[in-house]
């Protein structure tokens, strides 16, 4: 049952902003409200645009880009499966390119991730100029509303919230490794110049893309990296025969369709068929998740990994203590566990991906987190991305365990978009 909190009266109705000037009005007389200016919101806000729906935007344009990425490192992602949705043409990265004066490119550039920045503070730009640079400092219930603070104090109420706060939320931590001093660990996320770490002895945690790539640019950084992975060999993808798939000849097109993530049958089925793949059983959706595009690096890593960093795989961390200034691990062979090494560093760099936890949500009133029904920590999506709780929504990574593995890409933003400005404009209360 939706909470009354007793504070309505704090929140003004917005004028001039969809409101009808009455606190008991129906929710569509007042602005959604999208939380996140990254390829999730900004497509989101795009849509809801062009449906005609009243909305407030809040964020810092491609902020976790910029700030949570390092500087540097390159999308997995070809260039055609690498633009924010829009409802009309002329929005795509290869838009962008032409507008900067700079040719075609295809699936055998890597896009940098300074491109992909300015590509989407250049689409927020003109796409979705109502971005307020402002953070909202919290959300909670008012009589079946939303009440929204932002940090500058200002207070009013919103029918719906879009919730597109991206990766860094769900940044994970194993528990077991946390107990450190935050000057000898820390997650991948919290860095975007790995320069810091020159000339320092880098323990990297992980085997995907994350973990190879950083231990790359530490590398190249004067650092000393060391990876250390639970996988038997650490993979990486395969450079693509042509710059795009319809060069390919025709009979492999038909073994291996092209799809935004990739070639194969299977791929094609994730990009296209999120909408099925929310009817498929919980535990399967979940395995889904971690196993299509597994840990592995881009194909352009390949020659800055080898014979360049060393990779201890098929290992665990057993342990990790502080010790003389820096970190003493002991690591595990995996199946093991009587084979042991110590491995000595400045510091570990936990490349341990991201796992959706509607708790660590925080600018949502614990009360609000309450009320969302989740499995493994993720909430329950209808159709239209809607929580349990009507007029709340979730998307991005936080809408993958329900859709399946392209919302971890920029390739899923407009299937997403779609269906939740869809949703929001048929005012949409089918339950998860």
């Amino acid at each position: 049952m939706p909470m009354n909190t007793g504070f309505t009266a704090r929140y003004r109705v917005p004028r001039g902003k969809g409101g009808s000037g009455r606190v008991h009005g129906s929710p569509r007389r007042l602005p959604t409200v999208v939380i996140g200016a990254g390829p999730y919101g900004l497509a989101t806000a795009a849509w809801l645009s062009a449906a005609g729906t009243e909305r407030r935007v809040f964020g810092e344009p491609m902020e976790c880009w910029s700030a949570n990425m390092p500087g540097g490192m390159f999308l997995k992602s070809v260039p055609a499966a690498s633009s924010v949705s829009a409802p009309e043409a002329g929005y795509r990265l290869e838009d962008f390119r032409t507008a900067r004066g700079h040719g075609p490119v295809g699936d055998r550039y890597p896009v940098p991730v300074e491109e992909m920045i300015a590509y989407g503070r250049w689409f927020q730009e003109r796409r979705v100029p109502e971005v307020e640079r402002r953070r909202v400092r919290s959300i909670g219930r008012a009589d079946g509303l939303f009440g929204v603070t932002l940090d500058s104090g200002e207070e009013f109420l919103a029918g719906r919230v879009v919730m597109a706060t991206g990766l860094v939320p769900f940044a994970h931590e194993p528990p077991e490794l946390t107990g450190l001093p935050v000057e000898l660990v820390s997650h991948t996320s919290r860095h975007h110049d790995l320069g810091r770490f020159s000339g320092q002895r880098i323990a990297v945690l992980g085997a995907g893309q994350s973990a190879l790539e950083s231990a790359a640019l530490l590398h190249e950084a004067g650092a000393f990296p060391t990876v250390i992975a639970r996988a038997r060999s650490v993979a990486f993808g395969t450079p693509p025969d042509t710059d795009r798939p319809s060069d390919r000849p025709r009979p492999v097109r038909v073994l291996k369709p092209g799809s935004p993530l990739g070639p194969g049958w299977s791929l094609l089925a994730c990009a296209r068929g999120g909408g099925v793949i929310r009817h498929l059983p919980q535990d399967v959706r979940l395995r889904m998740l971690r196993s299509v595009l597994g840990p592995s690096g881009g194909w352009w890593l390949r020659e800055r990994v080898e014979d360049r960093v060393p990779v201890l795989c098929g290992r665990g961390v057993r342990s990790a203590v502080a010790k003389d200034g820096g970190v003493r691990l002991e690591i595990e062979a995996v199946g093991d566990g009587r084979r042991t090494e110590t491995l000595r560093a400045d510091h570990l760099l936990l490349a341990t991906g991201y796992r959706v936890d509607v708790d660590r949500l925080t600018l949502l009133a614990p009360e609000l987190r309450r009320e969302v029904e989740t499995f493994h920590g993720a909430p329950r999506l209808s159709s239209g991305f809607e929580s349990s709780v009507p007029g709340l929504f979730f998307t991005g990574l936080a809408a993958a365990p329900t859709f399946g593995p392209v919302l971890r890409f920029v390739a899923g933003t407009g299937f997403a978009a779609r269906r939740l400005a869809g949703a929001v404009a048929a005012g949409s209360r089918e339950r998860p």
